[in-house]
């Protein structure tokens, strides 16, 4: 699983990118800091089903703290994009390209108005937000039509001519972009078009179908970041009235980055997502810190329960993917690993998987030699169509 952290350069992607993975990278307010795509592991948080076990996890990937699963994700920081960047414009090539295997998207905005369309920062309160929802969709939906458009001429001549099914012919089409057949078939439906005589349409039909295909493929949530500048929560109540039909999660990176920080530092205690922290050596903070995280506390945390960067990406992965979480087990009394291991993998399946699938999930080889599986719970006997639920622990039967 992809996410890719989008927006127009200067807004803070690679801040909550670095607040995401406490990878190394360059933060400053210069255009196109990111040049190259970064690539690092965030972590998206589950409860743990420890308590089942009577005993501490012990993970194979990710952490486990407090009870709660830390799991790990994918995610991608791409070079910031600039209004023509599907004409080629700015980095805005290398951008799509970029994005192509990306499963959805964080939308990075700076709520509060301070970072014109090119990137520059401009007096607080002066630019409309807005325009950078407005503009992302339509860069990414040319994009797409630009794809299509590309050979759709001899594409949908060549559907007609030879009675191939449009569908299948398109899901090959768009192979490298992760776009599925379900997706193609709604896409079709909701825009009304003739699936039988594709020759016939025309480039706004064209641009239409792209544009819907985009929305259905490449979901998209928005981080309105730099919320604990003043004014911001009014920018971000506007923009939750015009465009309804978006998450838009209220954030501050740089609070979310300095938490973490501290927290690895052993200076206070922080669960990332969390409403509150605990100060552990506030011998160990001068000034500024103590008045950082006391301003965190009051302007972020007290104001919007939290600092919304944890909240972005397990919205993106359990609502806009529609994922849930099943833990696989070799025992299914113990609650463990051949090797003893308690709960060792938390693996993120899309809701509606069956078993079967998820055995292929958790290993090719399962899949290949599956048998069927034991339920944790109840002890029954699961069969190859069984739907997996989220926080299910299954035991995989498969042959030697």
């Amino acid at each position: 699983m992809l996410i890719g952290i989008v927006g127009k350069t200067n807004t803070g992607k690679s801040t909550i990118f670095k607040a995401l993975t406490l990878m190394d990278v360059e933060i400053s307010n210069r255009v196109f800091t990111t040049i190259k795509a970064n690539h690092a592991v965030g972590f998206v948080k589950a409860k743990c089903p420890e308590e089942k076990a009577k005993s501490k996890c012990k993970p194979n990937l990710g952490y486990c703290k407090e009870g709660i699963r830390f799991i790990p994700v994918e995610l991608l920081d791409v070079a910031g994009l600039v209004p023509g960047a599907h004409l080629g414009k700015g980095l805005g090539n290398k951008f799509l390209d970029d994005l192509r295997q990306a499963d959805a998207f964080i939308h990075v905005i700076d709520i509060s108005g301070s970072t014109n369309e090119n990137g520059e920062p401009v007096g607080k309160g002066s630019y409309d937000p807005a325009k950078d929802v407005r503009f992302l969709e339509e860069e990414i939906g040319y994009w797409f039509f630009g794809m299509l458009k590309k050979n759709w001429e001899k594409f949908s001549k060549e559907v007609e001519m030879q009675k191939r099914d449009l569908i299948e012919s398109l899901v090959k089409q768009f192979s490298g972009l992760k776009v599925t057949e379900p997706q193609i078939k709604k896409a079709i439906e909701t825009t009304g078009l003739p699936k039988d005589t594709p020759a016939q349409w025309s480039d706004d039909d064209l641009k239409k179908f792209a544009f819907e295909l985009r929305k259905l493929s490449k979901k998209m949530i928005i981080a309105a970041n730099k919320i604990d500048v003043p004014g911001s929560d009014e920018n971000l109540e506007r923009l939750r009235k015009e465009f309804p039909n978006y998450k838009i999660i209220p954030c501050s990176a740089e609070s979310e980055l300095a938490l973490k920080e501290a927290d690895k530092h052993d200076l206070v205690k922080y669960m990332p997502g969390n409403k509150g922290f605990e100060i552990l050596k506030e011998d160990g903070l001068n000034e500024k810190q103590k008045h950082a995280l006391d301003f965190i506390k009051n302007s972020v945390l007290g104001k919007f329960g939290s600092t919304g960067i944890q909240e972005c990406l397990n919205k993106a992965v359990f609502d806009l993917l529609d994922c849930i979480v099943v833990y696989p087990v070799a025992n299914v009394n113990r609650l463990t690993d051949k090797k003893g291991n308690v709960l060792p993998d938390a693996i993120l399946v899309p809701k509606g998987t069956n078993l079967k699938e998820f055995a292929g999930k958790v290993h090719t080889e399962m899949a290949d030699k599956f048998i069927g599986g034991i339920d944790s719970e109840t002890k029954r006997k699961l069969g190859s169509e069984y739907e997996v639920k989220d926080g299910e622990i299954i035991e995989i039967v498969f042959g030697k």
